[in-house]
């Protein structure tokens, strides 16, 4: 299926590693320009360089999210470097677990409002775009109680509600807001490679509940959140796409 991305431009956080990296490198194979940020600047610089063999437009800009005004500057320059933005993906998490005051503070910063200031700095160039979107990337943690529900769980679940917010708030101009919820995913030097590796316990329980067997892949995440950014998916709006493997019971219907 041809998504239609072909010249038009991609604001991605997080862009180096697992979901995010994957999400550019299907970004770039469908011919859209990417810009994306992280916090470090060697993955960065590596993320960059790998990119550019799809033949589009790559910047990649070390920044950390929490930093409002960072975020606004960022997305200033790409917006004017690139001559516009078109689809937003906001990705970055703190992933603060246990519940601590600190990760509480970092989810707010990070998680929450990480997003509310990407998607408020893109506004004024998504609305001059023809095939406007924002991704928030979320997580079955916002679903349903579990393991994360402290810090992480309880933002996710802001998140999804200030996209529905977005969803109903924008859809007059036309500009697309939805979530993707991954499941457990893993992929080597990730979360869930490090809780195999440091408490197995943990690991073979999430692995156990998953009725596949497996847990999901960047790739299979990215497939999803580009597809949702695309203007193939033009009416798609509020929606909340849970990709996990039939992992969470709750009922959408």
């Amino acid at each position: 299926m041809d998504l239609r991305l072909s010249g038009l431009t991609a604001l991605v956080t997080g862009g180096t590693k697992g979901i995010g990296r994957a999400t550019c490198e299907l970004f770039a194979a469908e011919g859209a320009n990417v810009a994306f940020c992280a916090r470090n600047a060697d993955d960065v610089a590596e993320a960059e360089v790998g990119l550019s063999a799809h033949g589009t437009k790559i910047v990649g800009t070390v920044l950390d999210v929490s930093d409002a005004a960072g975020v606004a500057a960022w997305v200033a320059a790409t917006g004017a470097e690139f001559g516009g933005i078109d689809m937003v993906v906001c990705n970055v998490s703190a992933l603060a677990i246990p519940n601590t005051p600190e990760n509480w503070e970092a989810s707010f910063k990070t998680d929450l409002m990480g997003t509310v200031n990407t998607v408020d700095a893109a506004l004024p160039f998504l609305r001059k775009s023809a095939h406007p979107s924002i991704v928030a990337v979320s997580s079955v943690s916002a679903r349903e109680a579990d393991f994360a529900a402290g810090p992480y769980g309880t933002f996710k679940t802001a998140i999804n509600g200030y996209t529905g917010g977005l969803a109903l708030q924008l859809a007059p101009e036309g500009i697309r807001a939805n979530v993707m919820s991954p499941g457990n995913t893993y992929f080597p030097g990730g979360v869930w490679a490090s809780i195999e590796g440091g408490n197995p316990d943990l690991y073979n329980m999430a692995l156990g509940m998953n009725p596949t067997g497996r847990m999901g892949t960047p790739q299979e995440m990215a497939t999803a959140i580009v597809f949702l950014s695309s203007p193939v998916s033009s009416f798609t709006m509020g929606t909340n796409l849970v990709v996990d493997g039939a992992l969470t019971r709750g009922l959408d219907l």
